[in-house]
């Protein structure tokens, strides 16, 4: 019954790669190729919560 209210963990972490991917192209415009590569990387490690997460509802 409960359940109802709870959030959405995966429905967070997209917004939260999105947001990572958005940072990341902003750095790569403005030439900060070290930023980029950084903030990829912290989008790869969200991407494959969101991966871990989906696996284990289906």
């Amino acid at each position: 019954m409960f359940s109802l209210f709870k959030k959405d963990p995966v429905k967070k972490l997209k917004k939260s790669y999105q947001l990572k991917l958005e940072q990341a192209m902003n750095a790569q415009r403005n030439g900060d190729i070290k930023a980029y590569s950084f903030i990829t990387s912290e989008a790869d490690i969200i991407y494959k919560q969101i991966q871990r997460l989906e696996s284990e509802v289906k």
